[in-house]
C-alpha cells in the first residue's frame, strides 16, 4: 500500500513539473515576441505623430477604426490591418489609401508591396506648412 501511495506521488510531480515546463516555455515565447514588438517600435524614426482624441473623433467611425489599428502595428500591410478589424483586404486597401490621400498616413511601396504607417511629427509639419502656403498663394 505504501508503494503504490508514492508511485501516485511521484506521477503527481510529474503532471505538476510538466505543466509547469509548458508554461514556462510559453512564458519564454511571449517575451521574444514582446522583444520583436519592442524593436519595431523604438526603430520608427522618426516618431509618430501624438494625436488628441478631439482629432481623431474628426474621422468618420470606418477610417478611425483602421488608423487605430495600424497605429497599434506601426507599419504594416493591409492583409494585417485587415486581420486586425475583420473587414476584407480590399475595403481596408481603401480606407488605408484615403487615410494616406487625407494626410494621417505614409505609404512605401517594396517590389509589389504596400507599406502603411501613422504620419510622423516631421512629415506632418511639413504637410502642413504646404498646405497653408497653397493657401497663402491662391489668396
Amino acid at each position: 500500500m505504501p508503494h503504490q501511495i508514492e508511485h501516485v506521488g511521484e506521477e503527481a510531480r510529474m503532471v505538476r513539473r510538466s505543466v509547469l515546463d509548458k508554461i514556462f516555455r510559453e512564458m519564454i515565447n511571449i517575451r521574444w515576441r514582446l522583444d520583436d514588438i519592442e524593436k519595431s517600435v523604438s526603430n520608427w524614426s522618426p516618431r509618430p505623430l501624438e494625436v488628441s482624441d478631439t482629432e481623431l473623433l474628426q474621422l468618420p467611425d470606418h477610417l478611425r477604426r483602421t488608423y487605430l489599428a495600424i497605429a497599434s502595428k506601426g507599419e504594416c500591410q493591409a492583409e494585417v490591418v485587415s486581420n486586425l478589424t475583420g473587414r476584407c483586404r480590399a475595403v481596408e486597401s481603401n480606407y488605408l489609401n484615403q487615410l494616406a490621400r487625407m494626410g494621417w498616413l505614409n505609404k512605401r511601396r517594396v517590389s509589389r508591396t504596400l507599406y502603411f504607417r501613422p504620419v510622423s511629427e516631421k512629415m506632418h509639419a511639413q504637410t502642413t506648412n504646404g498646405k497653408a502656403k497653397t493657401l497663402e498663394q491662391t489668396d
